[in-house]
């Protein structure tokens, strides 16, 4: 199924940064032929906007952009340097409960594009910690915290965990892929230069 993407919700504003709530579906920055993009829509109301960080398509939730090329600096070097502290809400397959933490270094699949996999000798370090919130029917709600943030990390690390999320139609096997229209995956929390903003995954 394809999602349309709906409109994105700006959560906050200042001289500074934008914070929006992106839907699933919409791509963050233009695609090679899909021009409609969360970047798009927020500079047409923020021409200054400039993107700071990404989430996948198929990902919904917080989304940062900064005002002029300052910000976009500052902004740049708190993702980069750790300084920014992410909270995921995600469904995945099967019982999970507890805590635990993630460590597999990741690497580009070049014949699988845009495909990434855990490679033990070439990939580039890649921590989550995860922690169980509960049951939801047959799977299991967790919060995520990406320490690193490589491509596809929370997706390839929940795969490797043997708990794909829902809704992955690239690393969760056909059952799980098709069990939900859109990849239940959301960015619910961002700490950033001083600020706090959270947002509710629609499922």
């Amino acid at each position: 199924m394809t999602l349309t993407p709906r409109p994105v919700r700006i959560v906050h504003a200042d001289d500074r940064l934008v914070v929006i709530d992106k839907p699933a579906g919409l791509l963050s920055v233009p695609g090679r032929s899909e021009p409609d993009c969360a970047s798009a829509r927020v500079q047409a109301d923020f021409p200054d906007a400039r993107i700071v960080h990404r989430l996948d398509q198929a990902t919904s939730g917080l989304l940062v952009f900064a005002r002029g090329p300052e910000a976009q600096r500052a902004l740049s070097a708190d993702f980069a340097e750790r300084r920014v502290a992410k909270v995921y809400l995600a469904i995945v397959a099967g019982s999970l409960t507890g805590t635990g933490m993630i460590d597999l270094p990741l690497a580009a699949d070049w014949p699988n594009r845009p495909r990434q996999q855990v490679d033990l000798a070439r990939g580039k370090p890649s921590q989550t910690r995860w922690q169980a919130l509960g049951a939801d029917g047959p799977h299991t709600r967790v919060a995520l915290e990406p320490i690193t943030g490589r491509s596809h990390q929370l997706r390839v690390h929940l795969a490797a965990l043997g708990h794909p999320i829902v809704g992955d139609a690239l690393y969760a096997p056909p059952a799980v892929a098709t069990a939900s229209p859109r990849l239940l995956l959301h960015a619910s929390e961002l700490q950033i230069a001083g600020h706090h903003f959270t947002s509710a995954p629609e499922f």
